[in-house]
């Protein structure tokens, strides 16, 4: 299960470095789109409130704070 956790946050972490690299936004809101596209199976709008998995948020966030340094 560990290996599934990882590899899904390795696919959110290239997710997001692509988003960041094409749209400028802020690296937590970049996290939380990546994020909410793999729970709800799209891009959120811009006052979409639905639930994300705030655990895989935050170390998605964590990694890609290392990943800019």
């Amino acid at each position: 299960m560990a290996d599934l956790d990882n590899d899904l946050k390795i696919r959110l972490l290239a997710k997001a470095i692509e988003v960041k690299s094409n749209s400028g936004d802020d690296i937590q809101k970049v996290c939380w789109m990546v994020v909410h596209e793999h729970h709800h199976g799209v891009m959120p709008s811009e006052y979409d409130i639905r639930p994300i998995d705030e655990t895989l948020y935050l170390s998605v966030l964590e990694s890609l704070k290392q990943e800019l340094g």
